[in-house]
């Protein structure tokens, strides 16, 4: 493993070599998800970093209702890897430690014009909805309850945490995939936090933010699920256009 490679390159990597190897062969289908999972000893978001790296790659695509297969004609610099850096869900895995506590803390600090600033953010989410405008206010919230904190590392490491979304190829990859889908700032979810925040309950801000933040989470899972299943869609409708233009010659 190279020096600070994430474990979802070391995986894809991995399957790369075995690609490379002929342990899987042009077409062959890999190995269920759960089942990688198992055999890398690493949780399914992992794998599915893993693969959505692959498919980047041009080494792997879905084949509808069937699962993930090996690319029959792979591009020559398939199995060069490109530096995609950190995956959404590691992203997502990072906030939940450090956002959770950071609104816990908040909790007891917050003050009522700060308050009002999230409130202010909460409205701009509801009304903008899936435009940008929503989306950098879902941005501001957050590092909003981090200065909250009063703390100058708490808010340096969360608005590095946010940048890390914005310049990661790979995260901007499987958030814009997710937004494609439909995926939009959870504005009652963020009304909770706020609610906690303004009750100055720690356990309650604390345990609001978790949970916002575990659904991003499965928001992405089901983004990237339906992304790779209408990939494999277009191509079999695209397979059945040809077949049927062929019988009409």
């Amino acid at each position: 493993m190279a020096p600070n490679q994430k474990l979802y390159q070391r995986i894809a990597d991995s399957i790369a070599a075995e690609i490379a190897s002929g342990a899987y062969e042009p077409g062959a289908r890999l190995p269920a998800e759960r089942d990688l999972a198992e055999q890398f000893e690493v949780s399914r978001p992992t794998i599915r970093e893993a693969m959505i790296a692959l498919e980047i790659r041009g080494l792997v695509g879905a084949k509808k209702g069937s699962g993930i297969y090996v690319s029959t004609t792979p591009p020559e610099t398939a199995l060069i890897a490109p530096e995609l850096d950190v995956g959404a869900f590691e992203l997502i895995e990072a906030r939940i430690l450090f956002e959770s506590e950071a609104a816990a803390l908040a909790a007891a600090a917050i003050d009522e014009p700060q308050l009002a600033e999230l409130r202010a953010l909460l409205g701009e989410m509801k009304q903008e909805r899936d435009t940008d405008a929503a989306f950098d206010a879902d941005k501001r919230f957050h590092i909003a309850i981090a200065a909250a904190t009063g703390n100058s590392l708490i808010i340096s490491v969360i608005e590095m945490l946010w940048a890390v979304r914005e310049q990661s190829p790979l995260c901007v990859h499987m958030f814009a995939r997710a937004r494609r889908k439909g995926v939009t700032p959870r504005a009652n979810e963020h009304e909770l936090i706020v609610d906690a925040l303004a009750q100055h309950d720690p356990q309650r801000a604390r345990d609001a933010m978790r949970a916002h933040l575990r659904r991003v989470t499965d928001d992405l899972l089901d983004a990237t699920k339906l992304e790779l299943m209408e990939k494999a869609e277009a191509d079999f409708a695209e397979q059945l256009r040809r077949v049927s233009a062929r019988k009409a010659v």
